[in-house]
């Protein structure tokens, strides 16, 4: 391991005891984890008993890149590099017996986990407001990664959450009766497994018997708990993490994991990875004395051998709108200077709604630009209507998936049939497709409704058992041409060219899926179409906000979405108070996650980072005066360079015109 500093060949070696990796931004961390990967194999421990965990497909996909440059195909054959999510699936789909489920399990995003609420609140008696729906949601969702169950909640809820636990238990009961889970119990389920079935928890452990974990900061207290379980006492396991990288506390991190693994592992080594490989040192310098103001379990600080760098700089605006005009300006006359590419540049913000006047200013001046979470693949409606029927062949009693599509094509299935049949449903606790076949809902229905209702489950009856056991594919092909879904696509756009493009999207959807059905794991026959299904779920809830290359484009993004990115030239802009820190984290006292926050987005800088706020900011409608953030306070002033402080340089504004000149001359050509 020639290419490793001390630091790093120590954690990749240190294998005989729980190792804790503190590893700073840019320290080489995802380099350390697979060499350690590849370590482990040449040791004598084969691949197949080696997991690695991450938080993204993206991080996981470029993990099993790197390996597969150290390893041959016949040493990799097994290893495991997923995120935390697909093990959780993978591991309900082998025991779904144990919490009796039928196989085929659904997986609901959170448009689906809504609709269940909602569902479940218009047709109780209880007091419930549907209008707060989206805090229902999100205290489940709480809940369910501070391992805390529904009798739990409901027996320990203050006055303000018995409502939010009551639900919680309905919601969970439905979601059994659906044969379905949501993306938090692909955790929560696993973790109560193991802990209450012994002989499926050794099972997963002779299974894993060296676990990986990669950003270790960003766990909650349920995925600290499956860790936990699957690693034993003997603590077989790498964590790496950064504690100053904390930023989804909002989706319930603990960064406080970090330092529970001493008081669980007395033989625990910490290492710390200091190096970084990625920034100039002034723009470390800057770094380490902003995020010196939180306190530290551990104490780091990132160093750099790539020399010292120029001065951050502020650049001060007296309104939004001139902000982004000069920003873009500014991106334009260093490109000029410098002969650099767009994609070498990011303006990172704190909220979404900032990009808006950039976007405004790079069209206006003819510069190419990319913003990171644009849409979906899975998020247009004809994926989601495919993606649909696919869910119900698997699982009919996916209420979702039914919703979506009973009346997709048009069945002459109506709202006030689907309503009285979901009343039914409800007061026996079942499915609405296991509704239209009980005796009981003729009552409920005309007959000519019901008739039309029970020929669509015969249908998907009979669709689904020749997709089982016949040629999967041919017969996708042949539904989507019984359903006449192509000329449902036809009818329903508002140009040809749009038909045309929904109707591309479908073809590319099958073919992926086609794709997905060869099995990445050699171990693994031919996937069936329950296990392509449930791959397809998670992996548009993990790549909702999926990033694309930006190519030779200036980069847009939160920055959250820019954690675990690098650019030569990062502007930060909106850094104010009440933007960055943001007000809800200063109400509520949270101002070190929004350091924290700071702190990543400086990091993200290689070569140059350039500050920017606003004296006054158009909110509302409104003019307001706007204050600097309290983070610029903390930063090394002999570091910082305020251009507007100084007097004009007439040479500078002469090199800025022409620039702009030829910008404007390339632009006409």
């Amino acid at each position: 391991m020639p290419k490793l500093n001390p630091e790093q060949q120590r954690a990749v070696k240190t294998i005989d005891r729980p190792l804790l990796v503190l590893a700073g931004a840019g320290s080489g961390k995802t380099r350390v984890i697979t060499e350690k990967i590849a370590y482990l194999v040449k040791q004598g421990l084969p691949a197949r008993h080696i997991a690695a965990l991450t938080f993204t497909n993206k991080a996981a996909r470029e993990m099993k890149e790197r390996i597969s440059k150290l390893l041959d195909d016949k040493q990799l054959r097994g290893l495991r590099v997923s995120t935390f999510h697909s093990l959780g699936l993978d591991i309900l789909r082998k025991e779904h017996k144990i919490l009796q489920y039928k196989a085929g399990i659904s997986l609901f995003d959170e448009q689906d986990k809504i609709t269940l609420l909602k569902n479940l609140i218009s047709h109780s008696n209880a007091n419930y407001d549907i209008d707060s729906v989206d805090i229902y949601s999100g205290k489940i969702g709480q809940w369910k990664n501070a391992f805390i169950t529904p009798e739990q909640a409901l027996s320990h809820a203050s006055l303000d959450d018995n409502i939010a636990a009551q639900i919680y238990v309905d919601y969970t009961r439905s979601l059994k009766a659906y044969n379905a889970v949501d993306f938090d119990d692909l955790i929560l389920l696993p973790v109560l497994i193991f802990q209450n079935h012994a002989e499926i928890l050794e099972k997963w452990q002779n299974k894993i018997r060296y676990l990986l974990v990669d950003e270790y900061q960003d766990t909650n207290i349920t995925q600290y708990q499956l860790v936990k379980l699957l690693v034993g006492k003997l603590g077989k396991f790498t964590v790496v993490g950064d504690d100053d990288q904390s930023i989804y506390a909002w989706r319930g991190a603990q960064p406080e994991n970090l330092a529970q693994l001493q008081k669980d592992y007395a033989r625990l080594t910490v290492i710390k990875l200091e190096q970084n490989y990625r920034s100039y040192g002034r723009i470390l310098k800057v770094a380490n004395q902003l995020i010196a103001n939180n306190p530290h379990a551990f104490e780091k600080k990132l160093w750099s051998n790539m020399g010292f760098g120029e001065p951050l700089r502020v650049l001060t605006h007296k309104n939004d709108n001139e902000e982004a005009k000069q920003i873009v300006s500014e991106i334009v006359h260093h490109k000029f200077k410098t002969g650099a590419d767009y994609g070498d540049y990011a303006i990172l913000y704190r909220g979404n709604h900032q990009s808006r006047l950039f976007e405004r200013s790079l069209r206006e001046f003819d510069v190419p630009y990319f913003i990171t979470g644009s849409t979906s693949f899975f998020a247009y409606a004809e994926i989601k209507d495919i993606l649909s029927y696919l869910k119900l062949f698997v699982n009919p009693d996916d209420d979702a998936a039914f919703l979506r599509i009973v009346n997709t094509p048009r069945r002459e299935i109506g709202p006030t049939t689907l309503e009285k049949l979901g009343a039914y449903a409800n007061e026996r606790h079942i499915s609405l497709f296991s509704a239209c076949s009980e005796m009981g809902v003729r009552e409920k229905l005309p007959q000519a409704a019901l008739a039309r209702l029970q020929k669509f489950c015969q249908w998907t009856h009979k669709t689904a058992a020749a997709m089982q056991t016949g040629d999967t594919f041919a017969e996708m092909n042949a539904f989507i041409q019984q359903i006449n879904y192509h000329q449902w696509l036809q009818e329903n756009s508002n140009t040809q060219q749009a038909a045309e493009r929904k109707i591309k999207n479908v073809t590319e959807l099958l073919e992926w899926l086609q794709r997905i059905a060869k099995s990445e794991d050699e171990s693994e026959a031919e996937k069936g179409l329950d296990d392509i299904v449930s791959k397809i779920q998670l992996m548009d809830i993990l790549d909702r906000n999926q990033d694309n290359q930006a190519e030779n484009q200036v980069s847009l993004m939160t920055l959250h979405a820019a954690k675990g990115l690098e650019f030569p030239h990062v502007f930060l802009i909106g850094i104010e108070e009440n933007i960055l820190p943001h007000q809800n984290s200063i109400e509520s006292n949270n101002i070190e996650e929004e350091r924290r926050l700071a702190y990543v987005g400086i990091t993200r800088a290689q070569h140059t980072c350039t500050f920017s706020y606003c004296t006054h900011r158009k909110r509302y409608g409104d003019i307001t005066e706007s204050e600097p953030s309290r983070f610029l306070a903390e930063l090394p002033e002999e570091d910082l360079e305020w251009p507007s402080k100084k007097p004009v340089d007439e040479a500078e504004q002469k090199i800025r015109g022409k620039a702009n000149l030829a910008h404007l001359k390339s632009m006409l050509s």
